[in-house]
This record gives structure tokens, sequence and C-alpha cells, in this order.
């Protein structure tokens, strides 16, 4: 107990640091989101220079209050679950653009994950254990090539070699456009397809750390004295190999799990961006392109938050799957 109440403790001055960081970052960078904004109305025909004070007065720009007092008003505004108003998507709120699009990337996210998550540390497992053979070999050079590719260079392949010039599958946006969002079997067929080449990028830039961290620790583990025991018991190779040996390699795996989801997830926004897919990823770009602070600061935070507490959680399952923590949580 005292040490969950210890990393809890950690965890909440990460998220703290993270907040304040997304304070002073807009305030430090330049450009205007209300005049950003008062442009675009202006492009469509005559505006009454007064709006642009109405902007800043509804954006809380340029105020006069101490910077000590805005920070408080923000920490008052997040506790109330108010991340600003969208200049991007305006009169819509950062929280309402975050709901809208949330859904889509935590569906590519997580089926992405999960598939690259089972496929990597199965891999790994029968490389570890016939390691040293030509299939273990040759794997590990395809892994290690495609684990140095970074996420928009394969997505940027993806898109012109399957989606363009084969033409096999959609290549941009979440659905058929021409279709009403909905449950409707067109609709989700159309969804479900649209997601399959982000979702392979997603596959197969992350498969390979999985294998490569899994092979090592598999390896490590079958040296251990134990296996040798189970062995010499006469087990069978499929118990051996999954009962004893992959239960426990798996260990370094799921603490790795929580290191490396930040940067999958990060990677992901990068192939929404690509692929022009509905998540909060291609609403970060637009927020970006469009000097729209508050939106990029609602997403950063969001993603700092959610990879903050899936850290928590996997040291929860960890303690779980390892038994000596509780131990020497306890001494």
């Amino acid at each position: 107990m005292r040490r969950l109440i210890r990393r809890i403790g950690i965890y909440l001055l990460a998220i703290w640091a993270a907040v304040t960081i997304n304070f002073f970052l807009p305030r430090l960078a330049p450009g205007d989101p209300a005049k950003a904004l008062f442009y675009r109305i202006s492009q469509h025909g005559y505006v009454n220079p007064s709006l642009l004070n109405a902007l800043y007065s509804e954006f809380g720009y340029k105020t006069t209050d101490p910077l000590w007092v805005q920070y408080l008003k923000y920490l008052n505004n997040l506790l109330h679950g108010n991340l600003g108003i969208s200049t991007t998507y305006y009169p819509n709120t950062v929280g309402d653009v975050i709901n809208q699009n949330i859904r889509w990337t935590l569906i590519l996210l997580s089926v992405s994950v999960l598939i690259s998550f089972a496929l990597g540390t199965f891999i790994g497992v029968f490389m570890a254990w016939k390691r040293g053979s030509s299939l273990d070999t040759t794997l590990s050079s395809v892994m290690t090539f495609l684990y140095s590719i970074l996420y928009p260079w394969l997505a940027l392949l993806v898109v012109y070699f399957i989606g363009f010039k084969a033409g096999w599958l959609p290549f941009s946006d979440g659905y058929d456009l021409s279709l009403t969002p909905g449950w409707s079997l067109d609709f989700i067929l159309s969804a479900v397809q649209h997601a399959i080449l982000p979702a392979f990028t997603i596959v197969i830039s992350t498969i390979a750390g999985w294998m490569l961290t899994m092979r090592n620790s598999m390896i490590t583990t079958l040296s251990e004295d134990y296996i040798m025991m189970a062995r010499a018991k006469g087990l069978t190779t499929r118990r051996v190999m999954f009962a004893y040996a992959a239960r426990n390699a798996i260990l370094p795996s799921v603490t790795g799990f929580a290191i490396a989801i930040g940067t999958v997830v990060g990677g992901q926004l990068l192939v929404e961006i690509v692929f022009s897919y509905p998540g909060i990823g291609f609403a970060l770009f637009q927020g970006i392109l469009g000097q729209d602070y508050a939106l990029a600061d609602g997403i950063l935070l969001l993603v700092i938050i959610a990879t903050v507490i899936m850290n928590l959680i996997v040291d929860l399952l960890y303690t779980v799957l390892d038994p000596r923590t509780r131990q020497e949580g306890s001494a």
C-alpha cells in the first residue's frame, strides 16, 4: 500500500508538471489565435473591427491579470473540465472537439496495439525458442530494419504504394464522405475499410519492438534453473515454453508497455495526419496550422494524462503478475 501511495504521488506530480507546461507554452509561443480567427472570418466579407476585441474577451487573451492569477484561473477551469474554446472549430469548445474525435483514435489505437503486442510477443517467444536458426536470424534482421523506420515515412510509403499506386484500399478520411455517420452496415464497413491502412502502419511500426523485447527476455529466462528442472521432469515442450518460460519472460514486456505506449500514441498522431484520419492527431494538426493553442494544449494534455494513467495501471498489473514486488513493498 505504501508503495502504491508513493507511485500515485509521483504520477500526480507528473500531471501537475504537464499542466503547468501547458499553461506557459502558448504564452511563450508566437502568434495570436484571436487574430487568426478574425482573419479567417474576414475572408468571407467585411467584418467590424470591434469583433477582434470581442474575440479577445471570448478567449481570454490579452488580459491584464498577473500571470499567477491567470495560472490559478487556468487550474480552476481544468478542474471544472473547461479546456477553452477552439478557434479552428469555433464556436465549439475544445472538449466538444475532443469528444467528437477521441472515439476514432481510441478504436484505432486499441485494435492496433493489441494486435501488435500479441503478434510481437508470440513471434518473440518462438524466435527465442528457435534461437540461432535461420528463421531467428532472418526475422531478427527484418524486425530490426522495421524498428528503425519512422512512423511518418512508413505511412507515406503505405499511402503511395498500397493506396495510391495499387489502389487496393482508401488512404484518406475515416469513412466514405458520401455516407451519413451512424450504425448502418454500409458506414461500419466503410469505416473498417478506411482504418485498415492506418492500423497496418501502426502494427508494422510497433511489432518489432515487442518482438525484440520478448525475444531477449525469453532467451535470458530459458537459461534459468527452473526451466532446466521443468525439462528434466519430462514436461511437454509447449508447457515449458508457455507456462514456465513465456509467463516469466513477459514481465519486462509488460513494464515496457507503459513506457512505449507514449511513443505509440505519438506515432499514431502522426499516422492520423498522413492519412487525414479523423482522430485527435488530425485535429491537433489542424489546431497547430490554425494557431489554435487551446485545442493543441487540450489534446497534448489529454495524451500526457492518458500515458500517466496507463503507467499507473501497468504498475498495478505488474504487482499482480510478479508477487516479489508485493513482498519488497511490504518489507
